[in-house]
């Protein structure tokens, strides 16, 4: 995964560690794995918070539970380990207030809420905001709205839904013609467009002929505008 950098170029979270990518040389510049010695995990997803540092967990390859991590790297690019216990590192999202933090470990099919402090980049008080009943997908990537409301990716799910984090209600469902939905965020000149990734791995070639579609990216105007995505500040 990958944000934009303040100073240009983009800062990039690769299957191992973090690098700044120049896009006019092509150049990679590592800054750091804090993984180096553990062959079973890799980066998996990531996103910077509304303070410019750049958030990233791992995940286990061989699905052992609780093997994985969340990071930050922070502006003076220090890695900084923030969470353990980890099994597949997912979605994040920062309220409008800079007040709290959600974050998505999708093994265990919930959304926990964080305090968040601005200034420090530290987190507090988990709780469980969302879950995910069984049955109904896994929840994968997600964004947040100007209302403050989740949209929640649910691979093997066939959708991505709009979730109230202060209740759990769900509020809204996009019907996605592909299973494995992966991911979504807002986009378009006004962020009023969600733009949705899924993936087509792992499908068989029956699964493939009756979801062809299955890997492509996918626009909907969902009647509500999108926070914008955060720069790295570093």
């Amino acid at each position: 995964m990958h944000v934009q950098r303040e100073n240009g170029g983009l800062l990039l979270a690769l299957e191992r560690g973090f690098y700044f990518y120049d896009l006019d040389s092509n150049d990679l510049t590592p800054l750091g794995d804090p993984e180096a010695g553990i062959a079973t995990n890799r980066f998996n997803d990531g996103k910077c918070d509304p303070a410019g540092r750049f958030w990233a967990g791992t995940m286990a390859l061989d699905k052992a539970p609780g093997n994985a991590n969340l990071y930050r790297l922070n502006r003076d690019h220090n890695i900084e380990h923030v969470l353990s216990g980890v099994t597949t590192s997912n979605g994040l999202a920062w309220d409008r207030e800079r007040a709290l933090m959600y974050y998505i470990d999708t093994k265990t099919k919930k959304v926990q809420a964080y305090d968040y402090d601005d200034g420090s980049g530290a987190i507090a008080n988990p709780r469980t905001a969302v879950t995910i009943a069984d049955g109904a997908g896994s929840p994968d990537g997600m964004t947040i709205d100007q209302e403050g409301m989740l949209w929640i990716a649910l691979f093997r799910g066939w959708r991505v839904i709009r979730v109230n984090p202060a209740t759990g209600e769900r509020l809204a469902e996009i019907a996605v013609p592909a299973s494995q939905v992966t991911s979504c965020t807002f986009g378009g000149s006004s962020l009023d467009e969600l733009y949705i990734t899924t993936a087509r791995t792992g499908l068989s070639e029956e699964a493939l002929k009756e979801q062809p579609h299955a890997g492509g990216i996918f626009r909907v105007q969902p009647g509500v505008s999108g926070m914008p995505s955060y720069t790295f500040y570093g």
